[in-house]
């Protein structure tokens, strides 16, 4: 009896161990990551692919998977089985659609100069240089399509000689071409600008080519805007995404339809902005995801085609909870992938009717129920200017109101992205939780999910308003028993990079310390700098140099955290990817030498080879343990 109860003794305390395990970088980066891959011709079986990450070899190692759509048992398969199932097969079975790079350009001085091909050079003339975390090499994207089975065929350029892309630079993909339903057109998305145009406009288009004639016709050329995401009914409608304004990346996304001629927009009247979206199967409705009050949910909006009837927006799905991807619709659900702030994403199917979710994948189930999970609380503070603002509370594991906690203002970058239930590998709330902080994450100006007028106010106004949102955010918070007000810090990248920059020069001793990441620190070169100059230009009202533009003055100037930086008395972690040339190294360069010689505490973390993201395994693990460091340091 007594060997009886000390097994079950042992049972106990073992499990008990397993339960009070907490999320760390080391855990992290052992979670999966799902990716549908597309459904088979009957649309009964999903291909997806489960990448793990690689922390020996710094990559991923991916498996492939075959299932039901129903749910059921993940079977492995080879990677050749998942190619088999190619969407860009015409829909006669003809032809195939593809893309590969071409040169077009001779930028390079091996170009140039034949006799010189040990060179290292690139010669410009014109804007456009580099995009992304890429110099532009006069090399470009271009769609092409071919005989299938004539695998040797080089095929036939859409685009010959064109200097322009598609896919679009530089996170297009084969989204950006497409078959029509009777074989004959190929519909692609391009911004067909150069240099200068190309760089400070946001007029990506929809262009039609047609297979027998090789001409092509400009569809979308009345928008200025964005113009992308084209996909067909069952019925013949095109249907896309548009934003009317040319040079905003952050404007109201709508649905637009083409049919026989007549145009409709099917959201212009609804308060919100589209991310993704998928026809019914009979033609009659689009299922469509979008941000609202800090989640991402599913919607539908009926097409009435010639009737006289306005479209209606209605909201599906709701919960604590991102609808991150719509994959299909099976008979009356609709497959879909699901993240929230604990949970990576996973395939769920919505049904129609009941409007219940089911859990078809659980990949990393058993690594979850290993772990105490954050509680994620919603929480709404009044702000300056009178207005509830939605506001994310991570408490950690096992919280105890009773004790006081060191406390993190998150600060979301874009300026212009949601904050919602979204699961990141790097800014990840359950990790920031796990060790022990309290995460308070507002949904500030400048969101969207909560109207298109919130989502505008933080243009050309980003030490505005803005900044009372999140000091209103903290300082309501940090009224709770269990908040140490003597221990509150500030992190966030791009301009969350920003915001910490700005609040360092403002807080008025708020913050004990402070870490940004790839933060815009001068304003001024910034804009001399970054390469979409259309984003500084809508964001900032315009060049530093339009001394009568007021509003453009008051960014380079009021709304530049260099301003105050005489101001800065607080301990700061600098962050920054050597081939970000979305914020360039010359802006934490920058912050980290005037911290240096202000005596500051501070450090530098520089990652030669990233983006303005960290993407390599070792890289964001050595991110991550030097984060937390900094913290245990300085909080």
């Amino acid at each position: 009896m007594k060997k009886a109860l000390l097994i079950m003794s042992l049972i106990v305390s073992s499990n008990a161990v397993i339960a009070q395990q907490k999320m760390t970088p080391e855990l992290l980066w052992k979670v999966q990551r799902l990716s549908v891959k597309g459904l088979d011709k009957a649309g009964s079986t999903i291909y997806l692919e489960v990448k793990t990450p690689n922390i020996q070899e710094n990559n991923f190692d991916s498996k492939y998977y075959k299932m039901p759509v129903n749910g059921g048992e993940m079977v492995e398969i080879e990677k050749d089985d998942v190619n088999a199932i190619d969407k860009n097969i015409s829909p006669d079975g003809n032809y195939k659609l593809f893309h590969n790079e071409v040169a077009i350009e001779n930028i390079k001085g091996s170009d140039v100069y034949k006799e010189l091909e040990k060179s290292d050079v690139y010669i410009y003339s014109d804007l456009d240089i580099r995009h992304w975390d890429t110099w532009q090499d006069g090399k470009y994207n271009h769609v092409f399509y071919k005989k299938v089975g004539t695998e040797d065929e080089d095929g036939t350029d859409l685009m010959p000689n064109e200097p322009h892309h598609t896919p679009q630079r530089p996170f297009g993909g084969d989204e950006d071409y497409i078959w029509s339903p009777d074989s004959k057109d190929i519909y692609y998305v391009s911004k067909k600008l150069k240099g200068k145009a190309y760089a400070t406009s946001t007029n990506t288009d929809i262009y039609k080519y047609n297979l027998e004639t090789k001409s092509t016709i400009n569809i979308t050329e009345d928008n200025k805007g964005y113009d992308t995401h084209p996909a067909f009914s069952s019925q013949g409608a095109l249907a896309w995404l548009q934003m009317k304004t040319d040079g905003y990346e952050a404007d109201k996304n709508d649905i637009i339809v083409l049919n026989n001629g007549v145009k409709q927009n099917l959201t212009e009247r609804w308060d919100g902005t589209v991310n993704s979206f998928l026809w019914s199967k009979d033609g009659n409705d689009i299922y469509f995801t979008a941000p609202v009050d800090g989640t991402v949910q599913l919607f539908k909006v009926n097409y009435p085609g010639r009737k006289r009837i306005a479209p209606v927006v209605e909201q599906l799905s709701e919960g604590q909870f991102d609808v991150t991807s719509i994959i299909a619709q099976k008979d009356n659900t609709l497959l879909v992938t699901r993240t929230d702030m604990n949970h990576a994403a996973e395939i769920f199917s919505f049904n129609l009717k009941s409007k219940n979710f089911k859990a078809l994948t659980s990949i990393n189930q058993d690594l979850y129920n290993g772990i105490d999970l954050p509680k994620v609380e919603k929480r709404y503070v009044t702000t300056t200017d009178g207005k509830q603002m939605l506001v994310w509370v991570i408490l950690p594991p096992n919280f105890d109101a009773s004790k006081k906690y060191p406390t993190l203002l998150y600060a979301q970058g874009g300026p212009q992205s949601a904050l919602s239930q979204f699961y990141s590998y790097r800014w990840n709330f359950q990790l920031m939780a796990s060790q022990g902080y309290i995460v308070v994450a507002p949904n500030r100006r400048g969101m969207p999910g909560h109207g298109v007028e919130w989502n505008e106010a933080i243009s050309k106004d980003w030490g505005g308003q803005v900044m009372d949102d999140y000091l209103s955010a903290i300082d309501d918070v940090a009224k709770e028993p269990y908040v140490d007000k003597d221990r509150l810090g500030a992190v966030g990248a791009s301009y969350g990079g920003y915001s910490v920059f700005y609040l360092a020069g403002i807080h008025n001793k708020r913050f004990k310390t402070f870490i940004s990441h790839d933060g815009v620190f001068d304003t001024r070169t910034m804009y001399g700098t970054t390469e979409e100059l259309f984003f500084v230009n809508h964001d900032f009202g315009g060049p530093y140099w339009d001394k009568d533009n007021m509003t453009a003055q008051k960014v380079y100037n009021e709304f530049n955290p260099i301003t105050n930086v005489s101001k800065w008395d607080t301990p700061m972690l600098i962050i920054q990817g050597g081939k970000d040339y979305r914020v360039p190294i010359e802006q934490s360069l920058s912050a980290y030498q005037a911290a240096q010689l202000l005596g500051i505490k501070s450090k530098l973390l520089y990652f030669p080879e990233e983006n303005h993201w960290v993407l390599k395994p070792q890289n964001a693990l050595v991110w991550q343990n030097e984060f937390f460091k900094w913290l245990k340091e300085t909080l």
